[in-house]
């Protein structure tokens, strides 16, 4: 079997074993405890820090030799407009989708009260822990992100337990542009070191996706026996508002966006990418992700490594519309929940930092929920609410990560082509 399929084998054996286990020993048996805490909650997150351990030398590295690849700096300029522009222009679709959404549904108006209170005493510690994450941050969603756009240090940036992305990638699209504007000669050898340190973390990656398939159904059977699908029932209208605005963005926006700005056949493009998505999915990482969409790249869709490299780093922390659509149903649910009316001021307010908070925000699971406290905030809303969502916040995860993903390939497809690469994507 392919790949993508043993790793989408992995994760229907990894959650149903785990429900199943769940039902017959109970929530609260001893003995599923122990499998979960000493086999797969470990074996899942050795898979994972695996693929984690290796983003920032990836991320670093593909990033100089991207950038010093492209050679003129007109031209990197031209790209990044081009990035940057697309981003922001999908990104800000994706948020008014999931506001229509949660405007004409109010889902934060259907649930009873004793499911919010059962819901905040379950989680009220970790929303506690979201709370002084974001306290310590300042609270402030524009001071975050202009605090992690220049990193003071960045080595410590890389050093961090989560390293700050937005500040790494940074240093180093300026590292490779300044490479461009010294002699050849001398510039040579700096990268052809990171594009040797590039194809040995490639290989890494190789190897620890060999594993993929048992890590993914360690991941998954932990997710389920812990927490089973119960509160899917009680947030039925949370969930079902995001994955309905998750999916008109993916089957809809995309094929649209890849038709008028890439000339390219939508069912091919997902046809080629379909690896990727099991692993976002499986992963709820973009960071994690990142090894596999750079070899998808280059290898099914025929992206140039320079093109690929720049625009899909770049992406996983700046372009995730899937991450901006559920922040911005996530604050208007909390805020129905809370029988707060957002006016028409508030929500654009939301709206604007929804799309900042999809730059800012860390490609790593849950990634997103600090910003979401740090807006309920800003907006004046209760931010132990967020304890609400919590719950079912790992399923949502996993399903905005993989819109996140396959939007970092919809805008290197568009890139390359604007750049008039020939493609592998049928037109």
């Amino acid at each position: 079997m392919s790949l993508h399929v043993r790793i989408l084998a992995g994760l229907v054996v990894g959650a149903v074993l785990g429900g199943t286990a769940r039902t017959i020993l109970g929530p609260a048996s001893p003995v599923l405890a122990g499998i979960v805490d000493y086999v797969t909650d470990p074996a899942g997150q050795l898979f994972l820090r695996a693929l984690l351990m290796i983003v920032v030398p990836l991320v670093f590295s593909s990033l100089v030799v991207g950038v010093a690849g492209i050679g003129d700096v007109r031209r990197l300029g031209r790209v990044g407009a081009r990035t940057f522009v697309y981003t922001i222009g999908v990104s800000i679709v994706a948020v008014a989708i999931g506001l229509t959404l949660a405007n004409t549904v109010r889902p934060g108006t259907r649930i009873d009260p004793d499911t919010r209170d059962r819901l905040l005493a379950e989680f009220g510690t970790a929303a506690e822990q979201q709370v002084q994450t974001a306290a310590a941050s300042g609270g402030n969603p524009v001071l975050i992100f202009v605090r992690t756009l220049v990193p003071a240090n960045p080595l410590e940036s890389m050093a961090r337990a989560t390293p700050d992305m937005v500040g790494l990638m940074f240093f180093a699209i300026i590292f490779g542009a300044a490479l461009t504007m010294i002699a050849a000669e001398r510039a040579a050898p700096v990268v052809a070191f990171f594009g040797g340190v590039f194809d040995a973390v490639a290989r890494i990656i190789d190897l620890v996706m060999r594993l993929a398939p048992v890590g993914v159904t360690c991941l998954l059977f932990t997710m389920t026996a812990r927490f089973g699908f119960g509160f899917l029932v009680s947030l039925a209208w949370f969930v079902a508002t995001v994955l309905v605005g998750l999916a008109l963005h993916m089957f809809v926006v995309y094929p649209i966006a890849l038709r008028l700005f890439g000339n390219v056949s939508p069912v091919d493009f997902f046809r080629r990418v379909r690896t990727v998505m099991v692993v976002a999915f499986s992963t709820s990482s973009s960071n994690a992700t990142l090894p596999t969409a750079l070899a998808v790249s280059e290898r099914e869709l025929g992206i140039p490594r320079e093109i690929g490299s720049f625009v899909l780093t770049i992406g996983a922390t700046a372009n995730q519309n899937g991450t901006a659509l559920f922040e911005g149903v996530t604050v208007l649910f909390l805020a129905q929940l809370a029988g707060v009316d957002l006016t028409i001021g508030q929500q654009l307010l939301v709206v604007y930092l929804a799309v900042l908070g999809s730059i800012g925000t860390a490609g790593v699971p849950s990634g997103s929920i600090p910003f979401i406290v740090a807006v309920l905030i800003t907006i004046g809303i209760n931010p132990a609410l967020i304890a609400v969502v919590l719950g079912v916040d790992r399923l949502l995860d996993m399903c905005r990560t993989t819109l996140n993903v396959v939007g970092d390939l919809a805008a290197a497809v568009y890139v390359a082509k604007a750049e008039g690469a020939e493609l592998k994507v049928r037109s």
